[in-house]
């Protein structure tokens, strides 16, 4: 007999501090201090994030990833995390996109996994072990700047969920979670 399957289905959230605060950092100049800079003609929004990937030799990178949507509702197989480093993601075209995570651990816990949804302004830097999915873009090739870890070791841990676990993200709530994060 095959093992009943349990269905979740995830509510998107508004991206902000606090709510990811133990998942990582939100990279959001609309909500940070910043100071005068170059003769009072820049402001610099002083370290949003902190680069992680030392571990093991570990040198920081730049990349661009260039993603399409993916189809909704999606049924989350897999989610992935990076044990040696930091992985930031940020929005070069201002579009919204969808972030999501579960908290460190051994194995991703299908119960914990939370959805938020980028305004298009903010990035997210995810702290080292934090599972995450692929990115989630809602634009067709929308484009992201990537700050990550080159290096020795194996920094990519991929698990696939059973078939007797199923979790569901379906774009219905990003109406409210993009209403609840204007007000």
């Amino acid at each position: 007999m095959q093992p009943a399957t349990t269905v979740r289905q995830l509510t998107i959230e508004p991206l902000t501090k606090e709510a990811f605060q133990s998942f990582g950092d939100v990279i959001d100049k609309g909500a940070s201090d910043y100071f005068m800079i170059n003769n009072g003609s820049t402001r610099r929004y002083h370290s949003l994030a902190e680069v992680d990937v030392a571990d093991e030799g570990g040198k920081p990178i730049i990349s661009i990833f260039q993603a399409t949507p993916l189809q909704y509702p999606l049924t989350v197989k897999m989610m992935e995390r990076h044990p040696l480093g930091s992985q930031a993601f940020i929005p070069l075209l201002g579009n919204q996109y969808l972030i999501l995570v579960a908290p460190k651990g051994d194995k991703p816990d299908p119960n914990a996994l939370r959805a938020f949804l980028s305004n298009g302004k903010q990035g997210v830097n995810y702290h080292k072990g934090v599972w995450h999915h692929p990115v989630l873009a809602l634009s067709d090739q929308d484009q992201f700047l990537i700050v990550d870890r080159a290096g020795e070791g194996n920094n990519c841990d991929e698990v696939y969920f059973t078939d007797d676990v199923q979790v569901d993200l379906a774009l219905d709530s990003l109406e409210q979670a993009a209403l609840t994060e204007a007000l």
